[in-house]
């Protein structure tokens, strides 16, 4: 009996004893202290947890995302020390509030980044969500580097912010900045890639846009340029031909510049730079062919093989065509003839030729039209000094003024010549080395001048008309076209009054007789005298005078002069 009643009275210490400890336990938990669970048991509403002390909490499984194992530890926030039923309650869900909005806050001073969801479009902007029901508002030119074009485009889309603003006025605004954090991030890929890539180095990469000059790519946020003139060894006209929008794309860096942030990539350095075995398949003076593919004023670019392309100037097109502009012959993708002229390997060009690869027509010019040669030909040009006569196409002679006529004085050819008249030249001389052609009118006749030299003597009388009268004396025109001068002092032996009243007598049109005291076909030079014309007849008249025969006789000088 009385062992049986020792074992009642210890039960009855231990429960006590176990009962004071849990109350002590109790005394020392805090209600909104942050605690950890040691789960224990799981059901398909609760979750069960130990949380030390002798003390058990328990937790809705709704404020798990992913509904925890037994075993795992979980800090929760003490709600309070004991329900109805005895329980301790506890809440997983506050905690995480608690730190979502410590580390909103330390992301805020120390700015790093936090992730958020775009759920609409709103005016001037996104509303973002955070988390636990936190909405955030994103300046749409805070969004993303480039301008925003279509906003429904980063609804339900994830992405990450920087902090910019957690309170306005002690309420909470918070403003996020996804254009900073992206333009950092690509700051610290750039450096990153600069301090690692080198040229020469294979990239894979993609096709951002398509410019004139060749195309853009995106190596993980920053760009790389891929120059036209880098996307083949032969001329490209157009880059979609070789590239494409969004095409994933592998190309070599040919060039790297830190301090201009300028990358260049090449697509044709995967295959072998025709120019670098160009000695060994081509040399000066030969003749090749090729296709058209660019026109210039000056002259028209023409590509001998992929990547060898070569400038034939305007000036070697024809050896006696004037082209003005190349669109005359050629077209873009025309195959076109031509000759090697010149070449600079390291320069990558070459001096193609045209006309060189035809007959120089100016080799044959002298036997088609040797000096001497009559033809009958257009004008095609008149300038002050004389005419362009075309003897063929492409081939024309230029006919002087002084070449015109022998006697006349030609100052302005376009007195007398007009363009697209016929006229009859004679070659007069070719200049094969300066390509030029001397054509002649006047040489068709004999030269007046010598004709009158060699029919007149000095001395000789001559008949002629007068043409002008001037202060200095009379111009009259001979045979052959030609006009002498009679000088005053050679129209008369009077002077002054006399002389004067004497030359008033002659008129323009009046038919004269003068001697010819000088000729000079060189200088184109006659000059006449009336006076001595008339000395000649006197003298004439004197020797009838002092002529005898046998009936009559001789009369003397004295008798002469009295009569």
């Amino acid at each position: 009996m009385e062992e049986r009643e020792i074992t009642k009275n210890e039960e009855t210490i231990n429960q006590t004893n176990l009962q004071e400890e849990y109350l002590k336990s109790l005394d020392e938990l805090e209600e909104g202290h942050v605690v950890q669970g040691h789960v224990i048991q799981v059901t398909d509403e609760t979750v069960f947890v130990d949380i030390g002390y002798k003390s058990e909490g328990k937790i809705p499984l709704s404020e798990f995302e992913i509904a925890p194992k037994v075993g795992d530890n979980v800090n929760v926030i003490l709600i309070k020390k004991e329900s109805k039923d005895g329980n301790i309650i506890v809440s997983k869900k506050k905690f995480d509030e608690k730190e979502f909005w410590k580390n909103l806050k330390k992301a805020f001073m120390e700015k790093t980044s936090v992730e958020a969801t775009v759920s609409k479009d709103v005016k001037g902007g996104f509303e973002v969500l955070l988390g636990y029901n936190v909405k955030a508002f994103v300046p749409i030119s805070k969004m993303d580097i480039a301008k925003v074009e279509k906003p429904e485009e980063y609804i339900n889309n994830s992405y990450k912010f920087y902090v910019e603003r957690l309170y306005s006025d002690k309420k909470i605004n918070i403003v996020l900045n996804r254009k900073s954090y992206i333009l950092e991030e690509l700051t610290h890929k750039k450096e990153e890639f600069f301090n690692t890539a080198k040229v020469g180095d294979t990239v894979e990469a993609t096709v951002k846009s398509i410019a004139s000059f060749g195309a853009f790519i995106d190596l993980g946020g920053f760009d790389g340029l891929l120059h036209i003139n880098d996307m083949s060894w032969g001329h490209v006209v157009k880059p979609k031909d070789y590239v494409k929008k969004g095409q994933k794309i592998t190309l070599k860096i040919i060039n790297l510049n830190k301090e201009n942030n300028k990358i260049n990539l090449s697509l044709k350095h995967f295959s072998e730079n025709p120019w670098d075995t160009f000695l060994s398949r081509y040399s000066v003076g030969d003749i090749v062919k090729g296709k058209v593919t660019k026109l210039t004023d000056f002259g028209v670019f023409i590509e001998i093989e992929d990547g060898i392309e070569g400038m034939a100037h305007i000036s070697e097109f024809s050896w006696v065509k004037k082209i003005n502009h190349p669109k005359e012959l050629f077209a873009i993708g025309d195959d076109a003839e031509c000759m090697i002229l010149n070449y600079d390997v390291e320069q990558g060009r070459i001096s193609l030729g045209i006309k060189q690869v035809l007959e120089n027509p100016w080799d044959s010019m002298e036997n088609k039209y040797p000096e001497g040669m009559q033809l009958e030909r257009k004008i095609i040009k008149v300038t002050n000094a004389g005419a362009f006569i075309e003897l063929e196409e492409g081939i024309s002679g230029f006919l002087h003024i002084d070449d015109i006529s022998w006697t006349k004085k030609v100052k302005n050819a376009f007195s007398i010549l007009k363009v697209n008249d016929m006229i009859n030249i004679v070659i007069l001389n070719i200049d094969k080395e300066n390509r030029r052609i001397r054509l002649g009118v006047k040489q068709l006749s004999d030269n007046p001048w010598e004709v009158l030299s060699k029919t007149f003597l000095k001395g000789s009388v001559i008949e002629g008309k007068i043409t002008g009268k001037t202060d200095f004396g009379l111009f009259v025109k001979v045979q052959g076209d030609i006009e002498g001068l009679i000088n005053k002092s050679n129209i008369s032996e009077k002077f002054n009054e006399e002389l004067d009243e004497e030359i008033g007598q002659y008129k323009v049109g009046d038919d004269i007789k003068a001697i010819i005291t000088e000729i000079n076909p060189k200088k184109k030079k006659l000059a006449l005298s009336i006076k001595e014309y008339k000395k000649n007849i006197q003298r004439e008249e004197i020797s009838k005078y002092m002529q005898s025969d046998n009936d009559t006789p001789m009369a003397t000088l004295g008798d002469f002069m009295k009569q």
